[in-house]
């Protein structure tokens, strides 16, 4: 399962990585600005929460889970108008069909990834004397 969540938040920050190399700062020019400001940050956010996936934190699964959260909304809310009038144009091996499966994915394992996560954690230490 975490290797889904690595491999999937890397991809989708290669791909973010890709259309500011190939568009430069307006890049997603045509989307709405929260969307922009949303795409920019992932290129922070997606590594983190990768990062705390492999580490075993607890919030990996929950960052992740707010960042499909947004990215799904802004994907669907731009491709909204295409998807009514032609759905299966976007039945494709890239763009709105994976990203949807991937948030699916992340939503459905979140908690029992962060679950077995909060179980890797060390106890806590009681600093309490013994008397």
């Amino acid at each position: 399962m975490a290797a889904a969540y690595v491999v999937g938040f890397l991809e989708g920050t290669a791909s973010h990585a890709y259309d500011l190399c190939a568009g430069g700062l307006h890049a997603y020019r045509n989307w709405p600005v929260p969307s922009q400001l949303l795409f920019y940050a992932l290129l922070v956010l997606e590594p983190l929460a990768a990062a705390w996936v492999v580490l075993a934190r607890p919030a990996g699964p929950v960052l992740g889970s707010a960042l499909m959260a947004a990215d799904l909304t802004a994907n669907w809310w731009a491709n909204w108008r295409g998807v009514i009038r032609d759905p299966l144009a976007y039945l494709q091996p890239v763009g709105l069909a994976p990203i949807t499966l991937f948030g699916l994915f992340v939503f459905v394992t979140a908690t029992p990834l962060g679950r077995s996560s909060r179980s890797t954690e060390p106890p806590p230490v009681d600093d309490r004397s013994s008397a």
